[in-house]
């Protein structure tokens, strides 16, 4: 089966699109986190919090790139996936030749063994080739990210008025030989989700509904692709409960926030 297979079976099992991004901080660790990987430490309760209502968790790799991130990184894919919820690594990859390869490997399952990456097409497909041949495997390719400085490049035209970030979902669309692609268009452009939309039927990874204040309407609208699809949050789940009393009520609060953005996407879904 393939990650798009697996993933709408999980969104049906827990009627949910909601990703929970695993992004732990260090700075804004609760301090009741003192003991061995703290980074692990968090992320158990965090899943042991939100798996119910998390389609899927989406760790970003810049919060774990050290020795003792690494770990805590891989005990946190194997126990995701111990609770059954697929693992999207927010990687951002994109590289040539033997690089790509190496890259690649973290899908499988003697490197991290995670479900999908996030992918940059920048420097074209023979560089995203060695994650496009594991058909098991899902490859979201970065399209109309949600940052502001996105529009930079993103929006700029290429021929005939059309702005790079559509060239690059219908040249996604085209790499699709094994169902396994998707896109990253975020939420804080709700009109540019529509374009893309219009112009491709591949399923969304749509990140800016939390903390940036995306268009969560827009997101279900458009993001989901025969009902498949992830909307994103991060630091507006696992921060939840900052300011908490006590262990208890700070990942209640995560589970909380979690729960309570199910309920905001499903009455749109």
């Amino acid at each position: 089966m393939s990650f798009f297979d697996d993933l709408r079976d999980r969104i049906a099992a827990v009627d949910s699109v909601v990703s929970v991004g695993l992004d732990p901080d260090r700075d804004r660790l609760p301090e009741f986190l003192d003991g061995d990987l703290p980074r692990w430490q968090f992320n158990r309760r965090i899943i042991d919090a939100t798996h119910e209502h998390a389609a899927c968790f989406k760790p970003n790799a810049a919060f774990y790139e050290d020795p003792d991130g690494w770990r805590a990184l891989e005990e946190t894919v194997a126990y995701a996936h111990g609770k059954g919820v697929p693992v999207l690594l927010d990687a951002k990859r994109g590289d040539i030749g033997n690089t790509a390869r190496q890259y690649a490997d973290l899908l499988d399952d003697d490197g991290l063994g995670v479900d999908a990456m996030t992918v940059n097409p920048y420097m074209g497909r023979d560089t995203l080739e060695p994650y496009l041949s594991m058909p098991e495997k899902g490859v979201i390719v970065l399209c109309r990210t949600s940052n502001p400085g996105g529009a930079d490049f993103q929006n700029l035209e290429v021929g005939n008025g059309k702005p790079l970030y559509e060239y690059v979902a219908q040249r996604a669309a085209e790499w699709n030989e094994h169902d396994n692609v998707g896109l990253v268009v975020g939420a804080t452009a709700p009109e540019e989700l529509e374009a893309v939309r219009e112009l491709v039927d591949l399923p969304f990874l749509v990140p800016g509904v939390g903390a940036q204040g995306g268009d969560a309407e827009a997101a279900i609208e458009y993001g989901l692709a025969d009902g498949v699809g992830l909307v994103n949050s991060s630091r507006g789940v696992i921060f939840a409960g900052e300011g908490a009393d006590d262990e208890a009520a700070y990942f209640r609060a995560a589970g909380d926030a979690a729960k309570k953005l199910k309920r905001r996407l499903n009455r749109y879904r």
